[in-house]
């Protein structure tokens, strides 16, 4: 994937996870990588890594839901870089919780990382990248922007949300040369469920209906290679997992059928997961 060499790529969320697999393999492939994550510890380590390794690789500490500090992120960027070729909109927060269980601060932060955030930097690298006359914006969705999911309402919301931004940013963007691609991992084994606040919900409980998702799911480095290669294809959306395209799939066929079969399962459980 030569399409990646000597372009400058910039990755929220990159201190773990997807983003820092993104952020190593970009680097692999001789991108200029831009890692941004609100953990400065965890940013810089793997910062180090890749430069320890040979790579390039600046670090930013960034807040993805403060607008000014995502547009001096981008503003020092160009500055440094002179263009922005890439931006992996990549940072994202769970919260598990039936909808009755709620509160609005559970909403408003989850809205706020994975929705405001990823407007903040589509919207500010949109404007560079109209500017230029090129770049590509890869926003981080998931199977949850597609299909419904019981217990992570807020989660699901912002991820529809995401996905239906991109697909307006891919009409858009097109004749002023910014491509667009929306990326939705079905499980992918991430520390994101096990550290994500759980509301009235027994963690181990609920981790045990998603058996299956667990063993079909694949590891970040491989899911890196999966959505950098739709990049590199120029695809408007990127599934990821063999499970993740089924289930695509079958909602998009049948979504009432799909919902149903989730709701009756759904109901199986929910009793044994509350605490």
């Amino acid at each position: 994937m030569d399409i990646f060499k000597d372009k400058v790529a910039t990755v929220t969320g990159g201190g773990s996870g997807i983003g820092k697999a993104l952020c190593e393999r970009l680097a692999r492939l001789g991108a200029k990588v831009v890692l941004s994550d609100i953990n400065p510890k965890s940013a810089e380590k793997v910062g180090a890594a890749i430069r320890n390794a040979g790579g390039k690789a600046v670090v930013h500490t960034l807040d993805v839901t403060d607008y000014n500090a995502f547009k001096k992120h981008i503003h020092d960027t160009v500055e440094v870089h002179g263009k922005l070729d890439y931006i992996f909109n990549n940072a994202g927060i769970a919260i598990g919780a039936e909808f009755r269980d709620m509160e609005l601060e559970h909403w408003q932060q989850v809205i706020n990382v994975n929705l405001n955030g990823v407007f903040h930097g589509s919207l500010l690298a949109y404007k560079q990248m109209v500017k230029q006359g090129y770049g590509h914006i890869i926003n981080l969705s998931s199977v949850e922007g597609m299909v419904p999911f019981p217990t992570t309402g807020s989660y699901v919301a912002s991820k529809y949300a995401v996905l239906g931004l991109s697909q307006t940013l891919w009409v858009e963007g097109h004749s002023l040369g910014v491509k667009v691609s929306a990326v939705c991992p079905g499980f992918i084994k991430t520390p994101i469920y096990d550290v994500s606040p759980m509301v009235n919900i027994d963690r181990e409980k609920i981790l045990s209906q998603y058996k299956t998702f667990q063993k079909l799911g694949i590891t970040p480095e491989k899911c890196a290679l999966v959505i950098l290669k739709g990049v590199a294809k120029n695809k408007p959306i990127i599934p990821v997992t063999g499970l993740a395209h089924v289930i695509w799939r079958l909602a998009r066929v049948a979504p009432v059928a799909y919902m149903k079969y989730v709701r009756k399962d759904f109901d199986k459980w929910r009793n044994a997961i509350r605490m």
